[in-house]
This record gives C-alpha cells, structure tokens and sequence, in this order.
C-alpha cells in the first residue's frame, strides 16, 4: 500500500510536468475506442433502468434517469468527437484542456451516478437479484475503466473510486458478514486496478514521449520509403502497415474488409513492343486512375512489376463485385503515350476480411490464390478466394517446380494414336501424345499439365523436345505414314519454331511433308495476324497443318480461306450424336463436302462405335481417329502394327 500511495505522488508530479503536446496525446487514447464508450453507456443505462423500474424506488428511478442523461451526453460528446477532422497539432493550451475537463466531468459523473445508484439499491431494495445486477453493473464498469483510461490516469483513478467506493459503503452498513466479505474484495479490487493503471500509464507515457522523440525523422523518411517511385502510389511497405492498421481496427467493428490483388493482363507484350518507357508510362497512368477512384476510401499500392492492390471498406459481396469491375474497366481504359494508346486489362484476386482470414499474411496469400486462378480463367476476370484453392493452387505450384527439370530427368514421354482410313485397315498417321510421369506425384494428366507449362514458359522448351522426338520416331516408319504434333498457342507464335521444325526435320530425316501440325480455333482468335504469319511459315517448309477441333463454337468459314490448312479435324462432340442427332450428321456431312471443295482433307476423331464408323463412312470421311480403333500406345507398338500382317508396309502395293 505504501508503495501505491509513493507511485500516485509521483504521478501527480510527473503528470505536470510532461509537454502539452504529449498531454494531447494521452488525450486521444481517451477516444480510441468509442464503440466500447457507446455499448458500456447503452448496457449500464439499460440495467440500471430496468432495475429502478422493477424496484419502483423513486430514488432509484431519479438516479437511473440520470445515469442515462449522462450517458447520452457522453456519447453525443464522443461521437462528435469522432466526426471531427484529426488536428495534426492539437492546441498546447485550449483545445486539449477543455476537450480533457468535457471528458473528465462526463466520466467522474458518470461514475459516481453509478456508485450512488448501487448504493441505493443496496440500501433500498431487499431483492438480491437486483442488487446482484446493481453491483455488477458498477464493478464491471470499474474494471473496463483500468485499462480504457489509463492515459490519463487521474480520470481512471477517480472514476474507479467513484464508482466503487459506495458499493463499499452500502454493503458494510449492511452489517452482514457475507455482504461485508464482499465490500472487503471490492476495496482489494480497487487498489489491485489502481495498481493496474499505473502500470499502464506508465507504459503508454514511456511509449509516447519515445515516439515523439523519434517523430519527425521518422517522418522525413516515412515519406520518401512509403511512395512507389514510379507511380507515386503507395509501395509495398505503407500498404502493408496500413493494411495491418486497418486490420486491427476491424477487429473492434462488424465491418468488411475486401483486398484487391491486379495483375495487368498484357502488360509484358507492350513493354517489349514500344519499350521500357511506354511501360513505365501505363503503370503510372493506371495508378494515378485507381488513386482517384480508391484513394480516398481506401488505399491503392503498387507491389511490384506490373501487380497492384487495390483496399476499401465492402457491406456485402455484391459491393466487392461492383468494385472488381470498376477496377477492370478502369485499367482497360487506354493511356497515350507518344502518340499511341496503350491498352491493357485486368485479372483480380479478391479477399475478403474477416471471412477469408483475419491477418495481412493469410488474406495476402489467399488474394494471391484467387488472383491465380483469375489468370487461369483467361484475361479480364476476377476471382474471390475460396477454401479448395488451397489445395489445388498448391499442387499446381507444386507441379510447376517439379516440371523444372522433368525434361532433363527423362520424366516425359510419348504416346501414339493411330489415325485410319476409312476401312479401319490402314494406318495414314498417329497423333502425337505428351505423357508425364513425375518422381513425386507419378501420372499427370495432359489436361493438368500442359496448361502449367504454358504459365511457366517451359511450353516452348517441351514442345520442341516432343518435335525432335516425334520426328525421330516417325523417321523409322514407312514412307506413306504421316507424324501429327500438337502445337500450343505459344509454340506457335514462338519467333524460333521455324527454326525447331527445321533442325528437327534435318536431325531425323524426315521428309517435311511427313510432319503436321495441329493448332486449335480457340488459337486463332488470340491474334489473327501472328497466328496467320505462323502458318504461313510453315507452310513454306512444306509441313503440313490441321486446325483440330473443327465445330467446337468458334467456327468461321473465313479460317478456312484465310488459313493455309492441308486438314480438318471434325470436333469429337459431333461424331458422338451421330446414332442421335440428325443435325450432327448434317454438319459432319457439309464440313466433309465444304474440306473436299476447298482441297482439304478430313479426319473425324472420337470415334468409338461402329454404327459411328458406319455413318462417317457414307458421308466418305477421309480417316478416323478414335478408341474403336486403336487407343495411344507407345512407339515400340506402333512400329509392331505398321509391320504387321494386313497394313500397308513401306514398297508393298
């Protein structure tokens, strides 16, 4: 006790003595939270009302009215308080000490209402639950009261004295032993919560004349390290210290949090056309655009590269969505430079607080997620996060490392389906199949893979290898046996496929009309003029092409005037409604009749009864691909049926 009574003379000292401007500071803590000022205002007005009513003690309900009309002004105080504009330096002399003497009174006043009414539900009401709620409301007042107001301690002492201190009295006139046991635990409580308060207040002033030691050149470089010098938007570290600051401040509300994750969709493609300065001008342009929507609501970074992030306050989902397509239609917007209008779009992760995680690493990590599988869904699209993406992104992760050095461990192979004429008897060619065994995860499916091979580059690198190999296989087969290999949008843009497609012809041997190509619709759409150039190329080796999956939704009668194909490849979806669908064996009929006219040959894939076979034989198909046939075997198989009884060898007739 003695010790106690040694800190309070230092504190009165102490308090002072310490600057306006830090007193100022203190101050502000008082308001750091008001909805806890609010809902203990709101709770203790309740109880006490209800207590004095069912009392019916016009002491009691004189009291309770007063509580309340001292709580009303205590929130209006606090909410106006709120609304006001933050002073960067608050008034050493009129604004903090009035502003503090508002306080004061509002909360000394308060308190002691609340110890007077517990007082006088002791005094006057025999009902032991109404005294129960009556000095439980009080205590549990007192309590908050230790830690919300510690800045100022002499407020928070008095006030926990105010209120419990008649609690004291009441229970001791008494003369009770229990209720005097009571009284007893309430004053070692107080002097247990002073203690408290003086530790904290300590702490708090320790903090806050350190900081403002520190403030202002802290500041300077504050400035200078929290600005993207680029664009001047935010960098990664003010976005991450102002993300973690919002976060800890929605932990004190119900509000909604929604982290936006950008990625500029085509952004490489017009830094290496137009150059390194034209990047850089539409980074800046599409920041200062997302600045002066969002910057004001929220706050707008730029992470790194071409990759921004966009926060702001949501209601709802439906509020996160019309904030995603204001965002893409915003980056979409073009920005000149030099005389050009440079053009991009937007993929867009989202994540949303608390929902999808309650710390910046976890929402981070999980817009990311959902920025991933944006991308996966082609250009212009947003994803909000969801739980399975984490399992799946990282397998895809997972696979994208492995498929480092695949190639050089000897993980990839190939498999052949034979492609028929229509008599089932003759094989004219085999399509070419990437398989891909992994030392960890074993069989990967094409359909798993490929796509990551494209997102990581190493498309172009494969696709090569699967060309040599193709064409030495095929260069042990007879002469009239055609070798197809499937080209993914990026090999077939690549700059040295030309350049692949010859070394690889000269290497095995090959004859260059042996070799096709087969691209599908969906590349042509990407870019008609490369795609068409590409072609072109390919054509000058004398290889062959084929557009694959002819009738799958993209169909346009100009690739087939445009594009120099030798093939159509008749989508598998027709061949299956062919026993069903009338209107399929009319379209496989006129794309059969419509390749003949136009010098191209057909191949109908998918093929897997034998009413289909009877069908594709009456429109006279040209060759048939499917599992009635043959499924994808390994070359040492293909090489066994090529020199088997009843196909066609090299020289017989």
């Amino acid at each position: 006790m003695s010790g106690l009574i040694s800190r309070l003379r230092q504190l009165r000292h102490s308090d002072q003595a310490i600057a306006a401007s830090v007193r100022a500071t203190l101050l502000e803590s008082l308001y750091a939270s008001p909805q806890s000022l609010v809902i203990g205002a709101l709770t203790s007005s309740g109880i006490t009302g209800i207590v004095a009513i069912v009392s019916s003690n016009r002491w009691l309900i004189a009291c309770a009215v007063a509580i309340a009309l001292v709580a009303g002004i205590r929130v209006i105080d606090v909410i106006r308080r709120r609304r006001q504009p933050r002073r960067a330096k608050p008034s050493k002399n009129s604004w903090a000490g009035r502003q503090e003497f508002l306080y004061r009174s509002g909360a000394l006043g308060y308190s002691a209402l609340l110890g007077t009414f517990g007082l006088l539900t002791l005094i006057h009401s025999d009902d032991g639950v109404l005294q129960l709620l009556a000095v439980t409301t009080t205590i549990g007042y007192a309590a908050g009261i230790a830690g919300r107001n510690a800045g100022r301690p002499w407020i928070a002492l008095s006030q926990l004295c105010f209120a419990s201190l008649p609690l004291t009295v009441g229970l001791m006139i008494s003369l009770q032993p229990l209720k005097m046991a009571l009284a007893a635990v309430i004053v070692l409580f107080v002097v247990a919560m002073m203690d408290i308060t003086l530790q904290t207040y300590g702490v708090i002033l320790k903090a806050t004349l350190v900081s403002r030691e520190k403030a202002a050149l802290a500041e300077h470089h504050a400035a200078i390290a929290r600005r993207d010098d680029l664009t001047g938007v935010a960098n990664r570290t003010a976005f991450r210290e102002w993300f973690e600051a919002r976060l800890q401040a929605l932990g004190d509300g119900d509000g909604r949090l929604a982290i936006y994750w950008i990625d500029l969709d085509r952004f490489k493609e017009i830094n290496d056309s137009f150059g390194h300065l034209a990047g850089n001008a539409l980074l800046a342009g599409v920041a200062q655009r997302l600045d002066a929507a969002f910057g004001a609501t929220g706050i707008v970074a730029r992470l790194g590269g071409d990759e921004f992030a966009v926060i702001r306050d949501v209601d709802q989902q439906i509020d996160a969505v019309a904030t995603g397509e204001q965002i893409i239609g915003l980056v979409e917007q073009p920005v000149h430079h030099d005389g050009r209008a440079l053009c991009v779009g937007a993929s867009l992760g989202i994540a949303i607080a608390p929902t999808d995680g309650i710390d910046a690493d976890t929402l981070l990590k999980n817009a990311d997620l959902a920025l991933y599988r944006a991308k996966d869904s082609g250009r212009g699209q947003m994803r909000f996060y969801e739980p399975l993406m984490d399992e799946k992104i990282e397998r895809t992760r997972d696979l994208g490392a492995e498929m480092q050095g695949a190639l050089e461990r000897g993980e990839f192979h190939l498999m052949f389906q034979p492609i028929f004429d229509l008599t089932g008897e003759r094989i004219l060619s085999c399509e070419t199949l990437l398989r891909w065994t992994n030392r960890r995860f074993g069989v990967i499916s094409p359909a798993e893979f490929i796509p990551i091979a494209e997102d990581n580059s190493l498309i172009v690198v494969i696709g090569g290898w699967v060309i040599r190999e193709a064409c030495r296989i095929a260069s042990g087969w007879p002469a009239d046996v055609t070798i197809a290999v499937n080209l993914s949008p990026i090999q077939l843009r690549s700059a040295n496929l030309p350049t692949v497609i010859m070394s690889a012809l000269a290497t095995s041997g090959l004859a260059a009309d042996r070799l096709e190509l087969e691209v599908t619709e969906s590349v042509l759409l990407e870019d008609i003029d490369a795609s068409l150039a590409a072609l072109d190329a390919i054509n000058r080796l004398d290889v062959r092409t084929t557009l694959d999956d002819f009738g799958t939704g993209y169909s346009s009668l100009s690739y087939l005037t445009k594009f120099p194909f030798q093939t159509l490849k008749i989508d598998r979806s027709f061949i299956a409604d062919l026993e069903q669908s009338p209107a399929s064996v009319a379209i496989v009929q006129t794309v059969i009749e419509l390749a003949a006219k136009l010098g191209m040959q057909t191949v109908a894939e998918g093929v897997e009864t034998h009413a289909q076979l009877d069908q594709l034989r009456r429109t006279r198909c040209d060759a048939v691909q499917g599992f009635l046939l043959a499924h994808p075997m390994p070359a040492n198989m293909i090489a066994s049926m090529l020199a088997g009884a009843g196909f066609k060898a090299q020289g017989q007739s």
